[in-house]
């Protein structure tokens, strides 16, 4: 609810602080007191149009603060910590207008958008009047009223968890089906692909293995030529090996007669001798391992050019042909598998849209038996205020799937007539404004347990009207503040007699100023005071005793 209201230089009120209490709260006073400026300062709070010219004039800025009591549940806490604002304890709302036009807002004192805050005064405060009827007009919300009169907060949340499964499972419905078509154009080139590798056969490493043998090749002939001189000094006469031969020889003859001392000598020739013939052998293997053979050589240089204009091809590294190749293999495979599961997500959609229609279609009906029974209930509201000609009706048109969406497929709309005769219209197409207010007090009587913010302003709703009709306005306000804070602006004395707390706005001259400028005062009135001020209501100017009495009796009957 709210608890207190700070208003500072705005229009005619230079400093004005209250606190406000739950139940019924009276504003009255003279016409032009600036009972409509109070409403005027707590809506540019709440987020409405910030103007210049509501600054008090000679001075540069006003200011409005509204401290605002809420339940630990209520909806508002969440929102502020959605937008990473502290939402602990009382609720301080603050707005700050320029003279120059600008105006900054501020929640707990963390500046905020106008957005966000218009979007949390319209949780906490609705201001109902002739002209100002904007919570109950708009068609777009009629739907969500008679969910909450009905009680339907559970079955328009699942309805929502059944859409949004519908809705994801179209999603990923239609990305697979992306997927499918694009490997389906992808699949001529996907088969080429995968037979030119196959024929290619790619090993991992083989580039290497390629380049190192051309390589080789290619300096073979050097290599060989090499190869064959030496081994020409390895064999033959006058080499090395045919001087150890004839040592040995010659060794071999005196080893005899020498009695062991040659051995040694002996067995290391034997030994070089060898030597010399392996490394023979192994210059043989050389030269013929890497002779020179153009063939192999235009062999391994077609096979490694094909391999890398291959991977130019698909723009990867040689050594990832093999992967490449099980890659697109893979690919091909997977459009069997797919058509599969193209089947399976098409049965998901086909489920989730079953599920949804049923609930929706529950919901519709939900919808229609509650329509009845609220209209029902807004029609026994009429007569006491006057309206007993006056039809009321609520639309529930079922759109179906073209109008399918989170709260399900159906549009509701508040109908009435005004007069016998007359053919229903939108509620927000009434003419008189009298009749709209008493619209909308019916209508909040019967919603004010659901779907109802938890502070409701009435401003001048009594217009034009008074005695029993008056009343039955003040009986329905005191019933609607059972449950909820309710602050009526009126100029109705069996209005204002039903209020728990009253009190009286009036103008008076500004003792600081010098000109004659006046200033906007409130009083919370005492028993006394409150007796006077009824009376005033009751007969205008002169208070008579008959008006005290006819007070006492209007006071007497709240009672």
């Amino acid at each position: 609810m709210l608890a207190a209201l700070s208003i500072r230089n705005i229009v005619l009120i230079d400093r004005l602080d209250l606190e406000i209490d739950r139940g019924l709260t009276a504003l009255t006073g003279e016409t032009g007191a600036g009972k409509s400026i109070m409403l005027d300062a707590l809506g540019l709070a709440l987020g409405g149009r910030g103007d210049g010219s509501l600054v008090r004039a000679g001075a540069d800025q006003g200011s409005v603060t509204a401290v605002f009591d809420i339940a630990g549940d209520h909806e508002v806490r969440g929102l502020l910590a959605e937008n990473d604002l502290d939402g602990d304890g009382d609720l301080l709302i603050r707005r700050v207008q320029s003279a120059d036009g600008r105006a900054r807002a501020f929640i707990n004192d963390q500046p905020v958008s106008v957005q966000l805050l218009r979007s949390i005064g319209g949780r906490l405060v609705e201001i109902h009047g002739q002209h100002d009827n904007r919570a109950l007009l708009e068609a777009d919300s009629h739907l969500g009223l008679v969910d909450a009169f009905a009680g339907l907060g559970g079955e328009v949340a699942a309805l929502g968890g059944a859409w949004q499964a519908w809705r994801q499972a179209e999603e990923k419905l239609a990305t697979h089906r992306d997927a499918i078509d694009q490997a389906r154009r992808d699949r001529d080139y996907l088969e080429h692909s995968v037979a030119e590798l196959e024929r290619l056969a790619p090993r991992a490493g083989e580039e290497t293995e390629l380049a190192d043998l051309r390589q080789l090749m290619m300096n073979a002939e050097k290599f060989t030529e090499d190869l064959r001189e030496a081994e020409g000094a390895l064999a033959g006469d006058g080499t090395v090996e045919a001087r150890l031969n004839a040592a040995m020889r010659k060794l071999g003859r005196a080893a005899e007669r020498a009695g062991g001392r040659l051995d040694a000598a002996v067995g290391a020739i034997d030994r070089a001798l060898a030597e010399m013939a392996e490394a023979r052998f192994a210059v043989a293997a050389a030269i013929a391992d890497i002779e020179h053979d153009p063939k192999t050589l235009e062999t391994t240089e077609e096979r490694l050019f094909s391999l890398r204009a291959m991977a130019r091809k698909h723009s990867v590294p040689v050594d990832r042909l093999p992967e490449l190749l099980a890659e697109m293999t893979a690919r091909l495979a997977a459009l069997a598998s797919d058509e599969t599961t193209l089947a399976a997500l098409e049965a998901d959609v086909a489920k989730a849209r079953e599920g949804y229609c049923r609930k929706a279609e529950t919901l519709s009906g939900q919808r229609a038996a509650a329509a009845g029974t609220l209209d029902g209930k807004v029609m026994a509201e009429l007569a006491p205020l006057k309206l007993e000609k006056a039809r009321f009706e609520t639309t529930v048109a079922s759109l179906g799937e073209a109008g399918a969406g989170p709260r399900g497929w159906d549009r509701a709309e508040f109908m009435v007539s005004a007069n016998p005769g007359t053919p229903l219209g939108p509620l927000r197409k009434i003419a008189s404004g009298g009749e709209l207010a008493r619209f909308m007090l019916a209508l909040k009587v019967v919603l004010a347990a659901r779907g109802s913010a938890p502070t409701l302003i009435f401003d001048e709703i009594d217009t034009g009207v008074g005695g029993a009709v008056a009343e039955a306005i003040g009986v329905r306000l005191a019933r609607l503040a059972d449950g909820l804070q309710v602050l009526a602006v009126t100029h109705s004395p069996q209005v204002a007699a039903r209020a728990d707390i009253h009190m009286r706005i009036s103008k008076e001259a500004d003792g600081g100023a010098a000109d004659d400028r006046v200033v906007t005062r409130v009083e919370a009135l005492s028993k006394d005071t409150r007796r006077e001020e009824i009376a005033r209501m009751l007969a205008g100017a002169r208070v008579t005793d008959e008006a005290r009495a006819a007070a006492d009796r209007l006071i007497g009957s709240e009672a």
